[in-house]
């Protein structure tokens, strides 16, 4: 491996194929990016290292995967494109004992239950879904930390750090599990071809909450945020006197039970919560607030 970088896998995966934009493939050149990739988990007492099982998910040419194999880590590489796939074995011909790739959908492929981080440059178009299936994999199988390249706007709304319009049921889901800690802006210049955006460098640091246990509903939880922050100019009152769209997949829940509940608790001084919080937007709601609220729904005896 010692002849090869990122600009070179990168030529050499672009000499077989165009890149595909329904796949948001945009390779990663930056070898100082690479680098922070891989240096950032030590920085939050989770080090990449011999010990550690890498998942990568869509590797393209090669360029992360490389510093991975370097760091003496173990990687399994999901990859959908099966050019992307045979250039991988191309270029690491001698690494079958340490890099696994599969040929699959990272959505829909079962996770080795074993590995210790994820580490990628994910696809945009996947990047929600991406995170609900890092957090199931995360309550079964506890992960050291997870390092994404993202596009920068998306990076404000996993952290909520972007001011008041960055605040939503993306953020708040992740607090339940993870400290959100934004790095480097990565400029469009690093990826070849060049997206129209700039990304961030994010990493998830796993986090125990005060209040989330095993029997807290995170399912009725998140369909309570992104009903109320699908109208987010609305109030709390107005918002939660009607029931979510999709409230009969919450096990337990249907219309007529929300609305008897929701008559009754938005009549209600809730212990913690603003006094007048049936007037606030969405958005005037702290995350712990959003728990309380979940808490006081899911037990509630009408």
């Amino acid at each position: 491996m010692d002849d090869l970088d990122a600009r070179l896998l990168v030529d050499l995966l672009r000499d077989r194929i165009t890149p595909d934009k329904s796949l948001g493939q945009h390779f990663l050149l930056d070898e100082s990016v690479i680098a922070r990739s891989i240096q950032l988990p030590s920085e939050h007492g989770s080090p990449v290292n011999q010990e550690s099982h890498v998942l990568e998910v869509g590797p393209g040419p090669g360029s992360l995967t490389l510093g991975l194999l370097r760091s003496g880590a173990r990687v399994t590489a999901l990859e959908i494109d099966d050019e992307a796939v045979e250039h991988l074995g191309r270029v690491f011909p001698d690494k079958v004992d340490q890099l696994t790739l599969v040929n699959e959908d990272a959505l829909k492929v079962p996770w080795p239950n074993d590995i210790t981080h994820v580490i990628a440059n994910i696809p945009y178009s996947i990047s929600s879904p991406l995170l609900e299936r890092i957090q199931r994999h995360h309550s079964e199988t506890p992960l050291g930390s997870v390092v994404l390249l993202v596009q920068e706007e998306f990076a404000e709304r996993m952290s909520m750090k972007g001011g008041p319009a960055s605040s939503g049921p993306l953020g708040l889901s992740l607090w339940l599990d993870f400290e959100v800690f934004i790095d480097v802006k990565v400029p469009s210049s690093s990826f070849s071809p060049s997206p129209r955006v700039n990304s961030r460098l994010i990493l998830l640091r796993p986090i125990e909450r005060p209040g989330i246990t095993s029997v807290f509903d995170r399912r009725l939880f998140r369909t309570i945020t992104q009903h109320c922050f699908a109208n987010r100019r609305r109030k709390m009152r107005t918002l939660l006197a009607s029931p979510p769209r999709r409230i009969s997949r919450v096990r337990g829940w249907h219309k007529d039970r929300w609305i008897e509940t929701s008559q009754a608790i938005l009549e209600l001084q809730i212990a913690d919560l603003p006094l007048d919080w049936q007037n606030l937007r969405p958005e005037n709601l702290e995350t712990a607030h959003w728990v309380i609220l979940s808490d006081t729904f899911s037990s509630f005896d009408a």
